[in-house]
């Protein structure tokens, strides 16, 4: 394979973002595996993976989190090395722009949504967990006054990170096409 460009920023910047969504996930992580041990969280994330229902949104932000905020965006720098260092185009104008654009809100609108969606499940299954393992023991009904809270914010940060993915999407197109 022949490399017509130079070194891709691009590329690097998603690299950069994949290693802080990873270390995010690693905090989350922790937390998951100590957190109530050493006392930062009230009851053990593994009862609320465990749990089912409200923490089924832990569980799915969490993946979420994972798939896209990390790996997603590790496997995205190929897109901009081979477009900027194999063919050799540059993002420049409106391009650079959209680059940008997908990097900024496709990044925040992952973590927020996933990040959100955890803290909804955390809390709303530790509100009807029973109170020896560190819930609140509260009438199942309950959890819903916990994630009524994030429903909001979380269709809100898949907003941003739809339309970080489509004017990353924008930006190939317009990239790959133009003459240089």
């Amino acid at each position: 394979m022949e490399l017509k460009g130079t070194t891709s920023k691009m590329a690097g910047f998603f690299i950069y973002a994949a290693i802080i969504q990873g270390a995010v996930a690693a905090g989350v992580t922790f937390l998951g595996a100590y957190g109530d041990q050493i006392g930062l969280l009230p009851m053990s994330i593994a009862r609320v993976i465990a749990g089912g229902g409200p923490g089924s949104w832990f569980n799915m932000g969490y993946l979420v989190y994972l798939i896209v905020g990390v790996v997603a965006m590790a496997v995205t720098s190929l897109f901009y090395f081979y477009i900027e260092t194999v063919q050799g185009k540059t993002y420049k104008g409106i391009a650079r722009a959209l680059s940008w654009t997908h990097l900024v809100l496709g990044n925040i609108g992952v973590a927020g949504a996933s990040l959100a969606a955890m803290w909804g499940g955390y809390w709303a299954t530790r509100a009807v967990s029973p109170t020896n393992v560190g819930g609140l023991a509260q009438p199942a009904g309950n959890a819903h006054l916990t994630l009524v809270l994030v429903e909001q914010p979380i269709a809100a940060f898949i907003a941003l990170a739809l339309l970080g993915f489509i004017a990353g999407g924008l930006g190939y197109l317009i990239a790959m096409r133009s003459k240089q």
